[in-house]
């Protein structure tokens, strides 16, 4: 495992480097105390196949939120089958089911980043405890907080590590194309970038590729790669809306 000081010089050295390399790297240094989150989009196969071909068993974290497409349930079960994926699916607390069945229509649209902190980020808490280290898809050309990420970052002693973070959506369309990855089924109906059901809406051709998630409501991350991600409660996030 590599020590903390040296975090940031590495990070600085990974810029030139291919998410492969990047990856090769991670998996290393880290497994098996090391995982991916995947959100089974089309803007997420790539990572999805370079990562779980260098290790074939890494671990795979699927967000089962309760709100999610048909569309993406199935086209997760059916990639995990043909790819044989070391898939785990992560769902909130328990403790919260009560709350959030008495306001499953109401909670997206009234307070989607309660909605966001109980189905993604506390879940994603807590499945992270014991790694050391988090693979996520994230590209610095997709919103104005990622473009502030690095590749190697210390998030309260969990290395995250952004291997993609370079590209952009012309090179995840390029490398989905040339190794022939499939779409998400909602992608050619217009859902460039596939979150959950209430928070999202098809797009046009030319624009942002997030532009459906979460449109008109001034809120562009669920809280995963934000500072929510450091929130411990819900007391927290509710003083911060």
């Amino acid at each position: 495992m590599v020590a903390l000081s040296e975090i940031e010089n590495l990070s600085l050295e990974f810029e030139t480097k291919t998410p492969q390399e990047i990856i090769r790297w991670a998996v290393t240094e880290y497994s098996p105390e090391i995982a991916m989150s995947s959100s089974f989009q089309t803007q997420s196969m790539p990572l999805l196949h370079m990562a779980t071909r260098i290790d074939p068993n890494l671990i795979v974290f699927f967000l089962d939120t309760g709100y999610h497409f048909w569309e993406t349930l199935m086209f997760r079960e059916q990639l995990a089958a043909d790819w044989n994926l070391n898939v785990r699916d992560l769902r909130r607390d328990p403790r919260w089911d009560a709350f959030a069945l008495q306001n499953i229509r109401t909670l997206p649209i009234d307070d989607p980043n309660l909605c966001c902190y109980l189905n993604k980020v506390q879940p994603m808490q807590r499945a992270l405890q014991g790694m050391k280290a988090w693979i996520s898809g994230i590209r610095r050309d997709q919103t104005s907080v990622r473009a502030q990420a690095k590749i190697l970052e210390m998030q309260n002693g969990l290395l995250k590590i952004n291997p993609l973070l370079n590209w952009t959506r012309a090179d995840v369309e390029r490398y989905a194309k040339e190794h022939d990855l499939p779409k998400h089924p909602l992608y050619d109906k217009g859902y460039r970038s596939v979150g959950c059901a209430p928070c999202t809406i098809a797009i046009g051709a030319d624009d942002d590729e997030r532009a459906g998630r979460w449109a008109g409501r001034g809120k562009i991350e669920c809280g995963l790669h934000t500072d929510m991600f450091q929130k411990k409660n819900i007391s927290e996030v509710e003083s911060s809306n």
